[in-house]
């Protein structure tokens, strides 16, 4: 009798072990758990962003979840505790105040774009845009708010260099980003706006002018890593991968420059 146990008793470690071989090679071979990233992304850099946020998912299997917006408001809301974890600015002047202030990660700063302002009408022809805005003979022009979005801000800019500012002010209608400025325009509401050059990518309607570089500053566009992503691995493999030659393709095929 004690053999017969022994026997079963032996017999049951085995199957044990083998169960426990099962389960430990099953649970190497299980893929880890997705992580996800909280993106604030300027309105501006929305299509490219959602492409790129697509491929970092199909590379790595994490995900990249996107707010967009102005980046002025964006701020604000990072400064009163909100939990992103990447910022894509449409400018350099906030990704380098959230450093000095604290609220983001020194070092990891770097510019993923340089954004371009155009004049576009779907209504009129605005191929002689400075001509077209001495001239002054519309109804409405769509800008972005200049105090929250960097596009509105290089497009007060524009207006100024041009000395035609202060006789438009009175038909400009502001967005509270540069996607509703780009909306103004897209539905009537305004005759022509400032847009970026990103937006209009996909669009094969009306006209467009490219004002001269020369006529408003730079529109840097730097990524930083905030301090809620700081010990986040997808958080920093996200930035990373803004700069993999995948990426930069894609910024570059919506007609930003890249450093």
């Amino acid at each position: 009798m004690r053999r017969r146990i022994n026997a079963w008793g032996s017999l049951m470690s085995f199957a044990s072990l083998r169960l426990f071989v099962g389960l430990a090679l099953f649970a190497a071979a299980a893929p880890a758990e997705a992580a996800q990233t909280q993106v604030a992304v300027a309105a501006n850099f929305t299509e490219p962003a959602k492409e790129i946020a697509a491929l970092f998912k199909t590379k790595t299997g994490d995900e990249a979840v996107l707010s967009f917006g102005a980046s002025g408001n964006f701020y604000t809301q990072i400064e009163q505790g909100a939990p992103f974890q990447v910022f894509l600015s449409a400018d350099a002047e906030r990704p380098k105040a959230a450093v000095e202030a604290g609220l983001a990660v020194a070092d990891s700063r770097f510019t993923y774009a340089i954004g371009r302002l155009v004049l576009w009408s779907k209504s009129l022809d605005v191929t002689q845009g400075d001509a077209v805005l001495k001239a002054n003979a519309f109804a409405k022009l769509s800008i972005a708010n200049p105090k929250a979005a960097p596009y509105g801000a290089a497009a007060v800019e524009t207006m100024k260099a041009l000395g035609i500012y202060d006789a438009i002010e009175p038909k400009i209608v502001q967005g509270a980003s540069i996607a509703q400025a780009f909306q103004f325009v897209d539905t009537g509401n305004a005759d022509l706006g400032f847009v970026a050059l990103s937006q209009l990518a996909a669009v094969t309607t009306g006209s467009r002018w490219s004002p001269p570089q020369g006529l408003y500053s730079p529109i840097r566009q730097d990524a930083v890593l905030l301090k809620p992503g700081a010990d986040d691995e997808a958080s920093k493999a996200f930035l990373a991968f803004l700069k993999t030659p995948e990426a930069r393709a894609i910024i570059e095929r919506y007609g930003y420059g890249l450093e």
